[in-house]
């Protein structure tokens, strides 16, 4: 995921982790309101199944360091085409976009961006996403700092996720149309700040050419690292000022089906992620859905970033919370624009 932190209004590069840290942990002095489709009036809301979530991270895992360039990020991405196109005959159209793109250290690597629409022809869409390479080095351990990293959380845990949602859409298909995403290129990016745009070189391609011509959506949804145990998701800022409404409702929903232990009513920092570049081009609503740990100087997990983002980590708990809201809010929307 993107590490390079910025203060919303104007570019200031951190120069720690640390001291960035410091000026986050702020209450959220307004609640999330209450969507106007409650959940009780939902019907057929799938139920998601966080073993087969857990399922599908571990394979992508067992390919190894899902790094853009590498024979494993080649298989696990044809892995994925092949998993979207499984779910019966309600699957989604899978399509890809190929580019390459240039590093922050000067490599030119091939970017792949992994495409399912259900409904394509629905003017009413959701866009889901998450990204899917894995960071070529580890930065944040104290050996092998150059070795590339598992990611069983920070990429795998949110396509693992998405993988569920899209076999529960083709097996209770919903109306409007949903693009799921998976961006590549995320997480090769410059943790120090001092190269502007060096993370989220997929789906900064994406945005700028999308896959339909004038792409939107009403909202989007970004899954970063969202299977850590103990996880906390706060609500990030670029997330709030550019997408309220959405954040209103994704975490209203979350707290109404029983995890605001988990979603929680407290702000976190601006962070420049998939989600920002969605929005910066294409110009529709989308919150990141990102883990915040208050208690570690880098923010995301004591993991982040180490050889220790590995399967251990991976908690069923806190893949079921996160795709039990995404699916309602999914399901929600539906309703919402079927009943009028």
């Amino acid at each position: 995921m993107n590490r390079n932190i910025l203060l919303y209004s104007f570019v200031l590069f951190i120069s720690t982790l640390l001291c960035a840290c410091n000026s986050e942990n702020k209450p959220n002095p307004q609640s999330p309101k209450s969507n106007s489709t409650t959940i009780k009036e939902v019907e057929n809301v799938p139920v998601f199944m966080e073993d087969s979530a857990y399922e599908y991270i571990q394979q992508q895992v067992d390919f190894g360091p899902r790094v853009p360039g590498t024979l494993t990020h080649k298989k696990c991405g044809d892995y994925l085409v092949q998993k979207l196109k499984s779910f019966g005959p309600n699957s989604p159209e899978v399509s890809e976009q190929n580019s390459t793109a240039k590093t922050f250290d000067n490599f030119t690597i091939p970017v792949r961006n992994i495409i399912a629409s259900f409904n394509p022809k629905h003017s009413n869409r959701i866009l889901l996403a998450a990204h899917w390479d894995t960071r070529p080095f580890a930065e944040m351990d104290v050996e092998l700092k150059n070795k590339p990293i598992d990611g069983a959380n920070d990429g795998a845990s949110g396509v693992g996720v998405l993988l569920e949602i899209a076999r529960q859409l083709a097996i209770e298909k919903p109306e409007i149309g949903v693009d799921i995403i998976f961006f590549d290129a995320e997480d090769w990016g410059d943790t120090t700040g001092a190269t502007p745009d060096s993370y989220c070189l997929g789906s900064q391609y994406w945005a700028q050419n999308p896959h339909v011509p004038n792409y939107t959506a009403n909202f989007g949804i970004l899954l970063d690292m969202v299977g850590g145990k103990n996880a906390l998701f706060a609500i990030e800022e670029n997330s709030w000022k550019m997408a309220s409404t959405t954040v209103s409702t994704v975490w209203s929903t979350a707290q109404k089906l029983g995890f605001g232990d988990m979603f929680i009513n407290q702000k976190r920092g601006p962070i420049i992620d998939d989600h920002y570049y969605v929005m910066l081009y294409r110009r529709f609503p989308m919150v990141d859905i990102i883990n915040y740990d208050p208690d570690s100087y880098s923010r995301f997990g004591h993991f982040w970033h180490t050889h220790q983002d590995n399967m251990f980590w991976i908690s069923p708990k806190t893949l079921k919370a996160v795709g039990q809201t995404v699916l309602q809010v999914v399901y929600q929307e539906n309703a919402n624009l079927t009943q009028k």
